[in-house]
C-alpha cells in the first residue's frame, strides 16, 4: 500500500469521478487527482495536504430524532462513510472492517470513537431500517437518512459524489456512490485522512489507536 496526499481542491475537482456501484466490481471509487505521493510506507491511509470541514448536515437518526453532525461529533473522534443498506459487498464489508477493528480499541477509546453510516438511499433506509442494520453490526454506530438532497450536499463537501436510486440493467435497485471513509481529528474536527474500500481489518486496527487521539497513522 502507498500513503498518498491529495489536496482538497483536488478532491473536490474530481468529485464525478468518484463514484463506484456497489456490486458492480468497480474499483473507480478512489479519487484520482494525485499531488504527491510517498511510495513504501505500507501505510492504508491518505493523509489530506488540506484538511476537510465536518460536512454541516443534520439529519434523522435510527431513533427518529434529529441529529446534528457537527454538534454531536465535535471533539470526538470520528469516522463518516456514505453508503447504503441494500448493498451487496462494499458497504457492510467497510463497516464489519472498522467495526472489528474497533473492537480492539480500550472501551473508553470505543465509546470516544464516533462511527457515522449516512445512507445514499433515504427511499428505503428509514431509521428503523438503518437501526436494525447496523445493529447487526455494532450498536454504537451512529445512522442518518434524510432528505436525499441534503446527503448529496454534504458528501459533496467531502469531494464524494452519489447519485439518487435507480434500477440498473437487471432491473435491481442500485446506489451509486463513492465509498471513501473520512477520519476527522478530535482535536480539530477537520477531515485529515480518507481510507478507499480496499482498507482491511488489519489497516484499521493499526491506524484507530492513533485517529482516537488525532495523530497520523
Amino acid at each position: 500500500m502507498r500513503t498518498k496526499t491529495f489536496a482538497a481542491a483536488a478532491l473536490l475537482a474530481t468529485a464525478a469521478l468518484t463514484l463506484t456501484a456497489c456490486g458492480s466490481g468497480d474499483d473507480s471509487g478512489s479519487p484520482v487527482s494525485v499531488v504527491s505521493e510517498e511510495s513504501g510506507s505500507g501505510r492504508a491511509g491518505t493523509v489530506l495536504d488540506q484538511p476537510f470541514e465536518k460536512p454541516d448536515l443534520v439529519l434523522t437518526d435510527t431513533h427518529g430524532k434529529k441529529y446534528d453532525l457537527r454538534k454531536e461529533t465535535a471533539g470526538r473522534p470520528t469516522l463518516i462513510y456514505f453508503g447504503y443498506t441494500h448493498c451487496p459487498d462494499v458497504c457492510p464489508l467497510t463497516m464489519n472492517n472498522i467495526a472489528v477493528a474497533k473492537k480492539q480499541l480500550p472501551q473508553a477509546e470505543q465509546d470516544k470513537l464516533r462511527v457515522v453510516f449516512v445512507t445514499t438511499d433515504p427511499g428505503r433506509d428509514t431509521p428503523a431500517e438503518l437501526g436494525k442494520w447496523l445493529n447487526g453490526i455494532d450498536s454504537q454506530f451512529v445512522g442518518l437518512t434524510g432528505d436525499f438532497a441534503t446527503i448529496q450536499a454534504g458528501a459533496r463537501t467531502l469531494g464524494i459524489s452519489i447519485e439518487p436510486t435507480k434500477k440498473d440493467k437487471n432491473g435491481k435497485l442500485v446506489s451509486v456512490h463513492g465509498t471513501q471513509v473520512f477520519a476527522f481529528s478530535p482535536k480539530t474536527d477537520r477531515g485529515y485522512l480518507y481510507y478507499g474500500e480496499d482498507t482491511t481489518v488489519d489497516d484499521y486496527t493499526k491506524d484507530l489507536p492513533k485517529i482516537v487521539k488525532g495523530e497520523n497513522p
